[in-house]
């Protein structure tokens, strides 16, 4: 089996919506994880055979990226939009409140596509990178 068609069975096993569901159920990280690695194992060793250092580098390069962008979802979940030194009436902080839900949502939503989309690149990157190496021996 070749990376690419490794890479998009993986990416069609790690469905976000699937993902997010289990979050909602109440399963944590480490045991989605640990599930997606067993049901997906014999696949996983395959790509790891196939991969070369810079694909290696290239993959330590695209969960930097997560974590950076793990960090800037963090703090900006947890900035405090309401000005503390005011002293306004509780309809106006009801409507800062929900301006500011609908600013992160928006935010939010932009994180997960600019994500997916810098993944599916990468993936497509190290896929094309593996191809044409193959084309060349």
């Amino acid at each position: 089996m070749s990376i690419s068609q490794i890479l998009n069975s993986l990416e069609k096993s790690w469905e976000r919506d699937d993902i997010l569901l289990n979050i909602k159920k109440g399963l944590g990280t480490d045991e989605i994880v640990n599930e997606f690695l067993i049901k997906n194992e014999r696949q996983i060793r395959e790509l790891n055979t196939l991969l070369r250092p810079e694909d290696i580098d290239l993959l330590n390069q695209v969960e930097q990226l997560s974590t950076c962008e793990s960090k800037l979802i963090s703090k900006i979940k947890d900035l405090n939009y309401l000005d503390k030194s005011e002293n306004n009436d509780i309809l106006n902080k009801k409507k800062i409140v929900q301006k500011n839900s609908i600013s992160f949502n928006k935010i939010s939503l932009f994180m997960i596509n600019w994500s997916n989309k810098l993944v599916i690149i990468a993936l497509l990157t190290i896929s094309a990178i593996a191809l044409s190496k193959q084309a060349w021996a």
